[in-house]
């Protein structure tokens, strides 16, 4: 969740799986998600095939370092090795993990 920015979600194309606060529930193409701001949410792609979709976040901010980042991480080129840490980097990007 995030405390100072709503999201939405907007597939394009593919198949979306988007936790919504209870459950997560597969969207297509054209299918629209708001999850306003202290909304519990999440999303990945369940699916066999590219997913490409469109994220709002109101007020606009910036948050390409945040997927840059997590980019990193995942490649192993950046490594977060203590929970303080990972802590931090998520308060960094108001990432509140419940």
């Amino acid at each position: 969740m995030h405390r100072t920015f709503s999201e939405s979600f907007y597939v394009l194309s593919g198949e979306l799986t988007i936790f919504e606060g209870q459950a997560w529930t597969p969207l297509g193409p054209g299918d629209f998600v708001h999850v306003p701001d202290g909304g519990v949410h999440g999303f990945r792609n369940d699916a066999d095939v590219e997913t490409a979709f469109l994220i709002l976040f109101s007020p606009g901010i910036a948050r390409e370092r945040f997927f840059t980042e997590l980019a990193e991480i995942r490649a192993g080129t950046r490594v977060l090795s203590t929970p303080e840490e990972w802590v931090e980097f998520y308060a960094r990007h108001d990432q509140v993990n419940l």
